[in-house]
């Protein structure tokens, strides 16, 4: 299959789950039809050629297999059946594209947060079971039976298109928890996973498109753009991590950081900045050319301490007092964190402080520390090599 038609597959993938979806409910059977169309189109496409309409062809290959499994339900067969064969394919087969409202459906409250995720990549983002199953690092069968799970539990909610389920603050939170497994894998050989925030990306401006009011969907796709833009001086060649003060700006991407803090600055004048709007405008002070304006970041790592407190905001803010107050001040913050535990994250910020302050025994400690409890192969290479010097 040629990377063409892969392509167009992966775009037309949630248009045709949604017109089916919409058409038919049942959005089990629907993904099941919409994949069995899209591997039919894999297997002839590349011999056949690409049909004129190839999102009619697929929501027409896709509703005969719905068809034909309605067909063993008696009470529906007559209906259903009847309503295709008498419906234009021009009024089956809309311009509409339905993946805003295929994505509030995956995100739908009685779903758990990984399940959500999981959907969300299959259903909207075109990812197989495989690709999913592997940037998450669990075996292929897992992820399907998580897969299936969700499946069933959208079934027995009774969610649809009317009325998903899903509130913009879920899907929010679910786009942003891909974009950041895509951006920073949690395990495994490789640093990023492109294809997993890349698709963050896409859908958040989907979103941004739909609800261009909507300050946080704003400052989400902000923050994402401004963090996208740096990941090119994150590795080395040999794919090992170069953090943020050594990172070469010139492999920086100028035009997402012209974009990303061109929608920052229109959305935070609107009032009531949300946690979104304040982590993309510290991402787009750190784009700025020159000394980084480490006060003004503090400033906002304490408004955003107030809004979303939490461990890891915390964690962040020791960065920036130390920086602007001294590494003492900030090892001193990092005293107050709760919940963290022994997590590698905060070793290795503190092993980093404990190096700026001088304390040299007790930064080699927390560097081996971290080394030894991070999964991920290039961040524990980076803190061995932080521990050697």
């Amino acid at each position: 299959m040629t990377t063409a038609i892969e392509g167009l597959l992966r775009d037309l993938a949630p248009q045709v789950l949604g017109v089916l979806t919409r058409r038919y409910g049942q959005f089990d059977l629907c993904e099941d039809a919409t994949q069995e169309a899209l591997l039919q189109a894999a297997l002839k496409w590349p011999g056949e050629g690409t049909p004129v309409n190839p999102k009619g062809w697929l929501v027409t290959v896709g509703s005969r297999r719905l068809i034909d499994q309605m067909r063993s339900e008696h009470s529906r067969r007559e209906r259903e059946v009847s309503d295709y064969l008498t419906t234009p394919q021009a009024a089956l087969v809309s311009d509409v594209d339905d993946s805003l409202a295929l994505l509030f459906l995956c995100c739908h409250p009685d779903l758990s947060v990984p399940s959500q995720i999981a959907l969300t990549l299959r259903a909207v983002g075109g990812l197989s079971t495989a690709q999913i199953a592997a940037a998450f690092l669990v075996p292929e069968t897992t992820m399907a039976q998580r897969i299936s799970r969700a499946k069933a539990a959208i079934k027995d909610s009774g969610a649809s298109f009317k009325s998903p389920g899903g509130s913009p603050p879920t899907v929010m939170h679910v786009l942003y928890l891909i974009f950041n497994e895509g951006y920073t894998a949690s395990s495994g050989e490789e640093l990023t996973a492109p294809h997993l925030s890349l698709e963050a990306i896409r859908l958040t401006r989907m979103l941004h498109a739909k609800l261009p009011a909507d300050s946080e969907v704003t400052g989400l796709l902000a923050l994402m753009l401004l963090t996208e833009a740096r990941r090119k001086a994150r590795t080395a060649a040999d794919g090992s991590l170069i953090p943020l003060s050594e990172q070469d700006r010139t492999l920086w991407d100028q035009d997402l950081i012209a974009e990303g803090t061109e929608l920052v600055g229109a959305a935070l004048p609107k009032g009531n900045p949300g946690g979104y709007q304040v982590q993309a405008a510290i991402a787009a002070i750190h784009c700025e050319p020159g000394e980084t304006d480490w006060p003004q970041i503090l400033a906002l790592y304490g408004i955003l301490e107030r809004m979303t407190p939490g461990p890891m905001v915390t964690l962040n803010k020791s960065v920036a007092v130390a920086k602007v107050h001294g590494p003492q001040a900030g090892l001193d913050l990092l005293g107050t964190i709760e919940g963290l535990d022994r997590h590698h994250r905060l070793l290795s910020t503190r092993a980093h402080l404990h190096e700026l302050a001088g304390n040299t025994a007790e930064a080699a400690s927390d560097f081996k520390e971290a080394a030894r409890r991070t999964t991920s192969l290039p961040e524990r290479r980076y803190l061995l090599r932080k521990l050697q010097a």
